[in-house]
């Protein structure tokens, strides 16, 4: 009945767990152990000492640290410095500049050497001395829409001079049945040298230039000199006696005499008027032309004003012009 007299509802006895006779015993050796224990004692100092390493010394002999001061360069160094820098750029650029003549020179020579528009006329044979002094190409350097009447004048050019050298024959002729015709026979001769180059270079080539390049100053000058042809042909379809030229007054005035002769100085002034026929229809073919190309005469004298400014030979004569001027005034003062 023991178990049924203790109190279910009595306060629960304490239960300390630190009063456990185990606990108790080794908190009291450990606390004897701590007071027994004095860190300042001979055998604690040896017992440290002993536990203690030593730190390492360093071998060798030890030198202060010595800090490195920056030298900078002084001015007169950075101005060599630069000026090497300069004169090697110098040299560099120079270098490349006599390469890219060099260069420039080796292309020039073989363009030169391989140069299509190396003049061509007139058509002479290589063993020739004499080298053609021009160059004509029609489809290159003339438009299509003006090759036709182009084509036309040197056609025409190749008529005046064999006209030129139908007058020289028939005026031979007309002085072998006549003396008295030797004059007309020479100035025919000097007609044949002096017109057949003289017509080629100032009023064929200046349409040339024309129509390649629509120059209003060419075409002033063909308009002025081809005018002044169409007047000599007239002059020489009409065959005025001691001229030199085998018109139709010439040639009629040996119908009483040889046939054969009157017949080619019949057909020479034929030629000289066809020529002037021939030249006419021309000159306002030309012009038509001209006026579509929009070229009038200020426009020619400015390529006029143009060309002489920028002539070399005209530059010189002006300047040399000049000096004997102010020459001549410093010796007069």
């Amino acid at each position: 009945m023991s178990g049924f007299d203790t109190n279910p509802f009595a306060d629960p006895v304490d239960i300390n767990p630190f009063q456990d006779p185990s606990v108790t015993q080794l908190t009291n050796t450990s606390q004897s152990g701590l007071d027994e224990f004095n860190p300042f004692s001979e055998s604690s100092q040896l017992t440290n000492a002993a536990r203690t390493t030593p730190a390492a010394q360093p071998s060798g002999h030890s030198q202060p640290a010595v800090l490195q001061t920056s030298v900078e360069p002084t001015p007169q160094a950075v101005a060599a410095a630069a000026q090497a820098g300069l004169l090697q750029q110098q040299a560099e650029l120079e270098r490349k500049a006599a390469e890219l003549e060099k260069k420039e020179r080796e292309l020039q020579s073989h363009a030169a050497s391989i140069d299509p528009r190396q003049n061509n006329w007139p058509p002479l044979p290589k063993k020739c001395p004499i080298k053609p002094c021009f160059y004509q190409d029609f489809s290159a350097d003339i438009p299509a829409d003006y090759q036709r009447i182009c084509k036309m004048l040197y056609y025409l050019w190749m008529l005046h001079s064999i006209t030129l050298l139908l007058n020289l024959l028939a005026c031979l002729a007309w002085f072998t049945v006549d003396s008295s015709r030797g004059v007309d026979f020479g100035l025919s001769i000097l007609w044949l040298i002096l017109f057949t180059p003289c017509a080629f270079l100032c009023w064929y080539r200046p349409i040339y230039k024309a129509f390649r390049s629509d120059s209003s100053f060419s075409f002033f000058v063909f308009f002025f000199v081809f005018f002044c042809q169409i007047a000599i042909y007239i002059i020489q379809a009409v065959g005025i006696p001691g001229w030199g030229d085998s018109g139709w007054i010439a040639a009629l005035s040996e119908v009483h005499g040889n046939l054969a002769v009157v017949v080619i100085m019949m057909v020479v002034a034929a030629f000289f008027t066809l020529c002037a026929v021939l030249s006419l229809f021309l000159l306002k073919q030309v012009h038509s032309l001209y006026r579509r190309t929009g070229a009038s005469f200020q426009r020619a004298q400015e390529e006029f004003s143009q060309g002489i400014l920028t002539n070399r030979s005209f530059q010189n004569a002006a300047a040399g012009a000049a000096s004997s001027a102010a020459q001549s005034a410093f010796r007069g003062n």
